[in-house]
């Protein structure tokens, strides 16, 4: 098996690399990234990119003639990947997210890779509230990042051909990777327990987020990528979780308190409520993807952020003015004149 992992240089990919080396261990793994996070390593011995047997850097937008050629599967994580940053560069998660993908996932049907994986989410539910959202209700994608994932889904319907494609609906991502991001719920949380001993709940704390650890997330791919036209369609949108892993945020700020003894929750009562509110069914994934179910319980991504942000010595209080987040690097390297607007390397 040969596989290209799009985007294998930001906060899921070396989670992926690593499960994907571990489970097929005489197979071609290959990245491909434009760098804009390389540097943002958590004290790790190892680099991820050393699991590869080989690493390209370049531009999703500008994939090179002929570059899909030969490989099995191509794993697309590549993206402007939350809300803040796809307000802040609207039209490049347009260019990301959507026309790369669906450009590449085209390549890769007439260069005969045989599984094109797609990194979706269950954001494009947007206000959901009532039941748990199924892959077959309606959608209501709210924010740029969620309106790219919807529209890659419907224009990756249409490709034609053998090629199996698995559009990956994941949860909220959490847990500790060897390029952290700390704009994210459960991450934020342990990240101002452990460097202030206090939570604030910018909501009044009620909204619904499903969450999945990034290693079940590299384990979800790892199943993508081999998944059988059979089971699920050749094209498949699945929502890619646990509905053991349903929370509430007041939930969650709670959960890290108990974890980490001393701290504080304060949960902002007459803030409106969060409009970002949806519980997600998972119930097809489990049926479809029996051994490649999440492992990681809310209390194990905790403690596993605890464990990796301990070992790093953190205690930036300020750590959402850091490199920590993401919108925040890509901001730096604009600012200094790295990246133009349109967020494109700049000879200097």
């Amino acid at each position: 098996m040969r596989v290209l992992i799009l985007g294998n240089m930001g906060y899921v990919g070396p989670e992926v690399v690593k499960e994907l080396r571990r489970q097929h261990p005489e197979s071609v793994l290959h990245g491909y990234d434009n760098a804009y996070f390389a540097h943002c390593l958590t004290g790790v011995d190892r680099i991820p990119e050393s699991y590869l047997d080989k690493q390209y850097y370049g531009d999703v937008r500008h994939l090179p003639e002929g570059m899909l050629e030969g490989y099995t599967a191509v794993v697309q994580l590549a993206a402007v990947s939350n809300d803040p940053m796809g307000h802040r560069f609207e039209t490049v998660t347009q260019e990301i997210n959507q026309e790369a993908s669906i450009r590449i996932a085209r390549q890769a049907a007439q260069a005969g890779v045989s599984h094109f994986v797609f990194a979706s989410s269950c954001s494009v539910y947007g206000l959901a509230s009532g039941e748990p959202r199924k892959e077959t209700d309606p959608l209501a994608p709210m924010t740029a990042y969620a309106r790219s994932k919807i529209g890659s889904e419907d224009a990756l319907a249409g490709i034609g051909g053998d090629m199996v494609i698995t559009n990956l609906r994941f949860a909220t991502a959490c847990g500790m990777s060897a390029r952290l991001r700390l704009d994210l719920v459960l991450n934020d949380f342990v990240a101002c327990a452990l460097s202030q001993k206090k939570i604030t709940v910018l909501s009044d704390g009620t909204p619904w987020r499903p969450l999945i650890d990034v290693s079940d997330m590299a384990r979800a791919i790892d199943w993508a990528i081999q998944r059988q036209a059979a089971n699920g369609g050749r094209i498949l949108s699945v929502n890619t979780g646990s509905n053991r892993r349903n929370h509430q945020v007041r939930d969650l700020a709670e959960a890290v308190s108990d974890a980490i003894p001393g701290t504080t929750v304060h949960i902002n009562e007459k803030e409106a409520v969060d409009s970002r509110s949806y519980k997600v069914d998972f119930g097809l994934f489990e049926e479809l993807a029996p051994d490649h179910q999440p492992q990681m319980t809310l209390q194990d991504s905790i403690q596993e952020l605890i464990d990796g942000l301990s070992r790093m010595q953190f205690t930036d209080s300020d750590f959402r003015n850091s490199h920590w987040m993401r919108l925040r690097v890509l901001q730096a390297h604009v600012e200094q004149g790295r990246l133009s607007e349109g967020l494109e390397w700049r000879v200097r």
